[in-house]
């Protein structure tokens, strides 16, 4: 049976065109998840194994059948390897997406992409200074260059550090070193989370974990970090900006163009591009009022905090968008795109437009995105959605009149800018217990669970009880939809909370980006235990992924926990085949690296978790 939208989702929005979809026959994907039900035991567990031709292998959790692959490996072994790989594929976009935003910078500084400029040069000077590059500020483009070289060394280094790993604790810092896990280069440690996976290499399964940490350090720290600091050189560093969220941003008399995926270089050119005179008039002429852009997944996010462009929603909604009928293109580059919106978009006039030399989609119409011409390529597709409105069919337009307003882009600069220059007022929150400690809630939309009911449920409990939360990706936009990124939703917040949020006129929940923006929270929080004389692992903070999907997610988690949060995830990871596995990220890894996973698919219960965690937190610092 074909469960009701309202028990998909909490958006009413989404259930809104839930019901439509429905009825136009559209299969969306929590249909394709019903039919997969039962799901694969056996990879539930992470206790699968398809490394070789030997297999597929699989182990009897309970003990009456195989206990070993064809070559020997146990559950333990086989667990660890399938974890090591997802960090790998999680590492690899990520930085992937950084080695591109770099590759573009060093083109900038070069003259050979001449759509791009530098936009913060005060930042600009500041990396420069950490990777200690001199030079005369007359010639900008010859710092820029140098600092672009510097930084792609990054991926292909054989011996360490990453430079931004440097902006850890000394302590963090030195821990790693002890442990062996200090990241060499970003593309090395991917590299050898293949090696050591492949048939008869490392079957220790603590000796393959301990390589998952180094390697997603090398991505917070690294590629992850270097993709938000550069888009912050290149498109300008977020300060905060009030702006709409959810499907009602889309507009009935006008061409709606969505941007979905995750590399604002492609996005900040559309947003350009769409506001040309000659394609502005041209609109006009074909009877709109005008060309909307819209973000859907983290290019919402990274349009929104620097422009105001409108947020038209997260990873679930964006089958949902394009079954409105009013989009004339849905423009994508990588990551979190579903194959399926081919299939849609074939039953509207929807365009389809890939993007990327590294992703097509069936029925997507590619037009290559080049930084060498990248103006000119948006103007093309801008162009080709806006010729594509007269086939719009007015009688199947359904736009949900739907839609919160926001505040977004809280970038570090911009929060302690909020807090007078200083993080001291912050700190000094902390200490007399006005807020109890910080919150880092994150992560992916997941059809296993009710639609932004884990991501509201669980931050409304946390600032309820004085936790202030930092929010990227799709968390940061379930707030942004239930109302959550405002000042007035200091209302909802503890009686410490709230007094702060109203003396500084800001939201309980901080957006600070997308995905690759959790750096900025590593760097937050190094800060902040630099400016208390601690480590990481000591501050009164805890992180969440109540609806986390992806090797991304896996990542970033396991980063998270290897410099020093603890972090509550709401999904379960494919684990549970190996006892030991298990045991060793729930609680031995605290006494490895301070901080460990726990799991709890129920929101309150798992904010209740990180309650308890930074209450134990400030009784250790004695605050």
């Amino acid at each position: 049976m074909v469960k009701e939208a309202r028990e998909r989702s909490v958006d009413p929005a989404s259930q809104e065109m839930l019901a439509v979809a429905k009825q136009e026959g559209l299969e969306t994907a929590w249909d394709r998840l019903d039919k997969q039900q039962p799901q694969c035991g056996f990879g539930e567990l992470g206790i699968c194994c398809r490394n070789c031709n030997m297999g597929p292998c699989r182990i009897d959790p309970f003990g009456e059948g195989a206990t070993r692959g064809v070559c020997g490996a146990d559950a333990d072994i086989i667990v660890a390897r399938n974890i090591l790989r997802m960090i790998a594929a999680g590492a690899a976009a990520h930085s992937d997406h950084g080695r591109d935003v770099a590759i573009v910078f060093k083109e900038m500084a070069q003259g050979k992409a001449p759509s791009y400029s530098i936009k913060d040069s005060a930042k600009m000077q500041r990396l420069a200074e950490e990777y200690g590059i001199a030079g005369d500020w007359q010639k900008e483009e010859e710092i820029a260059l140098n600092l672009a070289e510097a930084i792609l060394a990054e991926f292909g280094k054989q011996e360490g550090p990453i430079r931004f790993t440097r902006r850890a604790p000394a302590k963090r810092v030195e821990l790693w070193r002890n442990l062996g896990i200090d990241p060499r280069g970003v593309d090395r440690e991917i590299v050898e989370c293949m090696h050591r996976t492949h048939i008869g290499v490392d079957n220790d399964y603590v000796h393959l974990l301990l390589h998952g940490l180094r390697t997603s350090i090398s991505d917070g720290w690294g590629g992850s970090m270097i993709a938000t600091e550069l888009q912050d050189v290149l498109f300008g560093t977020p300060k905060p900006v009030r702006g709409e969220a959810n499907l009602g941003v889309l507009k009935g008399d006008e061409i709606n163009i969505v941007v979905h995926g995750h590399e604002p270089i492609l996005s900040e050119m559309i947003v350009a591009a769409a506001s040309d005179p000659e394609l502005e008039e041209r609109a006009k002429q074909l009877g709109a009022a005008g060309i909307n852009v819209v973000g859907m997944c983290c290019t919402g996010n990274e349009l929104m905090m620097r422009h105001g462009v409108p947020l038209a929603g997260n990873f679930l909604q964006q089958e949902l968008a394009i079954a409105t009928g009013a989009i004339e293109a849905m423009v994508v580059d990588v990551q979190c795109i579903m194959p399926s919106l081919g299939g849609i978009a074939s039953c509207y006039h929807t365009l389809l437009i890939s993007t990327s030399p590294k992703a097509k989609f069936p029925g997507a119409t590619h037009m290559e995105f080049s930084e060498q011409e990248a103006l000119g390529v948006a103007r093309k597709i801008v162009g080709a959605a806006v010729e594509n409105y007269v086939k719009r069919n007015p009688m199947r337009v359904n736009i949900p009149e739907i839609k919160s307003e926001c505040m977004m882009g809280f970038s570090v600069e911009s929060i302690v800018e909020a807090l007078g220059g200083s993080l001291d007022p912050l700190l000094d929150a902390i200490k007399g217990g006005a807020i109890r400690g910080i919150g880092a809630v994150v992560g992916c939309n997941n059809p296993k669970v009710k639609h932004d009911y884990g991501h509201i449920n669980l931050v409304k409990e946390l600032i309820k009880n004085d936790i202030l939360v930092v929010s990227t990706g799709c968390n940061a936009q379930a707030c942004a939809k239930a109302g959550l990124l405002l000042p007035e939703a200091a209302r909802l917040a503890g009686d410490g909370l709230r007094g702060v949020c109203e003396a500084l006129g800001v939201p309980p929940v901080l957006h600070m980006g997308s995905c690759v923006d959790i750096s900025r929270i590593l760097v937050a929080c190094a800060a902040i235990a630099n400016g208390l004389g601690v480590d990481i692992s000591d501050l009164p903070a805890a992180g969440a992924a109540p609806e986390w999907m992806s090797e991304k997610a896996v990542s970033i988690g396991v980063y998270v926990v290897a410099s020093g949060v603890y972090t509550v995830l709401g999904t379960v990871p494919p684990v549970l085949g190996s006892r030991n596995v298990t045991e060793l990220l729930t609680k031995g890894a605290k006494d490895v690296v301070g901080a460990c996973f726990a799991v709890e698919p129920d929101p309150i219960k798992g904010s209740r978790l990180m309650i308890d965690h930074i209450e134990s937190q400030r009784r250790k610092l004695g605050i």
